[in-house]
């Protein structure tokens, strides 16, 4: 089990700076894949995290879309090594918010379904991943963590952005 680490705010330039390609099997790659899990349970509503978000520039992001309104497809929790994203289709705009941009949200035009190849950590196996609607979403906006990218970098324009509604 990880620990709940801090999550990093908009405008640290690790987060606009590409991650470094990472050893799966490295234990500290081991270790921030499950930092990555336990932050990302901590933190209500959260869907997805990546390394450079809690302040480390490796390519290594979680994801987990379970029990959310607008998944369709899902795998569980689930971590990624060095992803990217092999096929992308059906582009559709969707509302998006992060954790390191927390008073805004945006509209990202972005693959309603993709194909998706990874490596997990510990083992280093390779992963494929075809999903679609929510969980396509999630997974491209990790992998646009892991290269140095936002959502406010994917938003046709400020009309795209809005403040985030707070629903106590």
């Amino acid at each position: 089990m990880g620990a709940a680490v801090n999550v990093l705010t908009a405008p640290a330039a690790i987060l606009s700076t590409p991650a470094d390609e990472v050893d799966p099997a490295d234990p500290a790659i081991v270790r921030l894949a499950a930092d990555l899990i336990t932050t990302m349970r901590a933190a209500p509503g959260c869907v997805g995290l990546a390394a450079p978000q809690v302040g480390v520039s490796a390519q290594v992001f979680c994801v987990d879309v379970t029990g959310h309104p607008k998944a369709v497809t899902t795998h569980g929790a689930f971590v990624l090594c060095n992803a990217k994203v092999v096929e992308a289709s059906r582009w559709r705009p969707g509302r998006e918010g992060c954790m390191s941009v927390p008073d805004l949200t945006g509209d990202v035009k972005r693959a309603a379904r993709v194909v998706v190849e990874g490596l997990r950590p510990g083992t280093g196996e390779s992963i494929t991943i075809t999903t679609d609607a929510f969980e396509a979403r999630a997974l491209q906006h990790e992998i646009d963590h892991c290269a140095g990218k936002l959502f406010l970098d994917r938003v046709a324009g400020a009309h795209a952005i809005h403040v985030r509604k707070v629903y106590l």
